[in-house]
C-alpha cells in the first residue's frame, strides 16, 4: 500500500512539473535566435496525455491487486474447510479401525474360550504376541505366576488358535505330536518356501506340549556317527539337517523376546536345561577337531554349539574365554553379532577382531567392528585397503614342475584380487562408506581383471586341438554325421575345460597342469550360494 501511495503522489505532482517546464520553455523562446517549429501547446498536450495514461494504468493495477487479495482470502477459507473435512474423515476412520480391532480381539477370545481357555490367560497372550489389548480387560489379566501355573491350559489354547490362523496345519500337527523326525522331513520337503515356513515355526512350536524337548529331540543325528568327518562335510542331507537344527533353535529362542524369567521357565524347564547341557558337553570336544581357517568363518558345528547355549541359557556353565575362541569360526554368519550379545561376549570382541585381522579376514573384522561400534579402534577404511594390498601380493614360488611357476602364481593372484575386490565393494555398499572410499576405481579394476580373464580363456580355447571321432572299425577318422541325433548323447561335452600350460619352448604339457580345487558343496537342501563377498551368511 505504501508503494501505491507514493506512486499516486508522483502522478499528482505532474501538473506542477508541467508548469515549471512551461516557464523554462518561455524563457528559452525569449532567447531564441530563430523561430522554433515546436509550439508549447503541443508539448502541453503530449504531457497531459502521458499523465492520463499513467493514471488509467495505475487504476487498473489497483483493481487487480484488490481482486488478488480477495482470491487469497477465499482460498484460505477453502483450505480451512478442507482441513476440517479431512480431520473429520480421519477421526471417523480411526474410530472404525478401533471398532474392527476390538471385534477381532473379541473373536479371538471367543475362539479360545471354545478350547476351554480362561479369558484372562488369552488376554495376556494377545498382549505379548499381537501387541493388541482389548479395552476393559486389563483388570482380568493375572500376573506371570498365574500364567506359569496354567501353562498346560495355555498351550492347548494356543495350539487350537494356530490351527485356525496358520497356512501350514501339518506343521502345527507335527509339533502337537512332538514328532521331531516328521518335523525335519516336513521342513526338507518345503525348503523352497523356507522364508514363509521360518515365520510360522515359532508360533507352531507353542502348540507342542514341551517345545524345548521337541527342539532337543530334533538335534539327534547332528553328528553323523556312520561316516567320517571329512565325508560329513560333503553330505548334503547331513548339512541340511544341521541347518534345520540351527533354525529350530533360533525359532525357539525368538519366543522368549519380551518375556520375563518366570514365563521363560515355563517353556524351558530345568530338566530341559540339564539335557541341553549334556548335549553341549558332548559336542564341545568335537569342536577341537575343526580348523578355524578351513571353516572360513562359516562353521555349522560351532554355530550350532553357540546357539544351543544361547537358546537354553546355559552359557554361564562354560568358560567365556573358550567360547570367544569359537567366534572366528562363525564370523561370516549373519547371526554372529546377536549371538555374541546373547552369550555375553561383547567385551571379548576386540580380541576376536584382532584374531580375524591376523588371519587375513579383514571383511569379517570390519563387519564386527560396525556391529559392536568399534570403528574408532579398528578403522574400516585402513582395514579394507590393507585387505586389497594383501590380495595383490604374489605368493611364494611353487614347487618345481612342468608348469611355469610365474604363470601359475599370476593366475592365483588375479583370482584372489578379483574375489577381494568384490568383497570390498560389497562391504563399502553395506556400511555406506562411498564418501570415504569411492568404489568407481575398484569397479574399473574389477572390469579390467574380468576382461583379461575372458581374453585369456578365449586364447586358450583357440590353441586347444580339436579331438577327432574314430571310425567304427578303428581305421582313420570319419566326419560327424549331420543327422546323428544321438551324437551329443553318446559324447557329452565337458563342463570344466582343461587349460593348456606352455613351457619356455611352447610345448603343450598336461602332466604338470594345475589341478582345480573345488570347495565342498553344501548340497541342495537350502540353496544359497555362499560367496565370500556376502557379509553374513545364514
Amino acid at each position: 500500500m505504501e508503494d501505491n501511495l507514493s506512486t499516486g503522489t508522483l502522478i499528482d505532482s505532474t501538473a506542477s512539473k508541467i508548469q515549471q517546464l512551461q516557464k523554462a520553455f518561455a524563457e528559452l523562446e525569449s532567447h531564441r535566435a530563430v523561430t522554433l517549429n515546436v509550439k508549447w501547446k503541443q508539448l502541453e498536450e503530449h504531457f497531459h496525455g502521458l499523465q492520463k495514461s499513467l493514471k488509467r494504468r495505475f487504476t487498473e493495477l489497483e483493481e487487480q491487486e484488490k481482486d488478488f487479495n480477495t482470491k487469497i482470502v477465499e482460498s484460505k477459507e477453502m483450505l480451512e474447510k478442507r482441513k476440517a473435512a479431512v480431520m473429520t474423515n480421519e477421526q471417523a476412520s480411526l474410530q472404525r479401525l478401533q471398532e474392527k480391532r476390538d471385534a477381532a480381539v473379541s473373536a479371538i477370545i471367543t475362539a479360545m474360550g471354545k478350547c476351554d481357555t480362561p479369558l484372562s490367560v488369552d488376554s495376556g497372550l494377545c498382549n505379548s504376541e499381537n501387541k493388541m489389548e482389548a479395552p476393559g480387560t486389563e483388570e482380568k489379566i493375572p500376573d506371570t505366576h498365574v500364567i506359569a501355573g496354567n501353562m498346560d491350559v495355555m498351550k492347548r489354547s494356543v495350539g487350537c488358535m494356530n490351527v485356525v490362523i496358520k497356512s501350514y496345519p501339518e506343521l502345527v500337527k507335527l509339533c502337537q505330536e512332538m514328532n521331531s523326525e516328521g518335523l525335519h522331513k516336513f521342513i526338507s520337503d518345503n525348503r523352497k518356501n523356507l522364508t514363509a515356513l521360518r515365520e510360522e515355526i515359532p508360533t507352531a512350536l507353542k502348540a507342542a506340549a514341551d517345545p524345548a524337548s521337541l527342539v532337543l529331540d530334533s538335534l539327534k543325528g547332528f553328528y553323523g556317527t556312520d561316516m567320517p568327518n571329512v565325508d560329513a562335510k560333503k553330505d548334503s542331507n547331513l548339512l541340511g539337517l544341521r541347518r534345520t537344527c540351527i533354525m529350530l533353535m533360533e525359532c525357539l529362542c525368538s519366543l522368549f523376546i519380551n518375556l520375563d524369567a518366570n514365563t521363560i521357565s515355563a517353556f524351558i524347564s530345568e530338566n530341559a536345561k540339564e539335557r541341553a547341557k549334556l548335549i553341549a558337553e558332548d559336542w564341545q570336544p568335537k569342536l577341537d577337531d575343526l580348523d578355524a581357517d578351513a571353516s572360513n568363518g562359516n562353521s555349522l558345528e560351532a554355530h550350532a554349539f553357540l546357539q544351543l547355549l544361547a537358546t537354553f541359557g546355559i552359557n554361564s556353565r562354560f568358560d567365556q574365554e573358550s567360547l570367544s575362541k569359537l567366534i572366528p569360526m562363525v564370523s561370516r554368519r549373519r547371526q554372529t553379532a546377536e549371538l555374541c550379545r546373547f552369550l555375553g561376549l561383547s567385551d571379548k570382541m576386540p580380541g576376536v577382531i584382532d584374531v580375524l585381522i591376523k588371519n587375513g579376514r579383514h571383511i569379517d573384522a570390519v563387519n564386527l567392528a560396525f556391529a559392536f561400534e568399534l570403528t574408532n579402534q579398528f578403522p574400516p577404511i585402513s582395514l579394507l585397503k590393507s585387505y586389497l594390498y594383501e590380495a595383490r601380493k604374489v605368493p611364494s614360488p611353487a614347487k618345481s614342475g612342468n608348469v611355469s611357476p610365474g604363470a601359475s602364481r599370476q593366475v592365483d593372484v588375479n583370482e584372489k584380487e578379483l574375489t577381494a575386490l568384490k568383497a570390498v565393494i560389497k562391504c563399502i555398499e553395506d556400511h555406506k562408506l562411498e564418501e570415504q572410499f569411492p568404489i568407481d576405481p575398484l569397479q574399473k579394476q574389477l572390469v579390467e581383471i574380468e576382461k583379461a580373464k575372458a581374453d585369456k580363456k578365449r586364447a586358450t580355447e583357440v590353441a586347444k586341438p580339436q579331438p577327432k571321432r574314430p571310425r567304427a572299425n578303428g581305421v582313420g577318422h570319419a566326419p560327424r554325421a549331420a543327422n546323428d541325433k544321438n551324437f551329443h548323447g553318446r559324447y557329452p561335452q565337458y563342463i570344466y575345460e582343461r587349460p593348456y600350460a606352455y613351457t619356455e619352448h611352447h610345448v603343450p604339457s598336461f602332466m604338470g597342469a594345475p589341478t582345480y580345487n573345488f570347495s565342498p558343496s553344501h548340497g541342495s537342501f537350502f540353496p544359497s550360494p555362499y560367496q565370500y563377498q556376502t557379509a553374513y551368511l545364514h
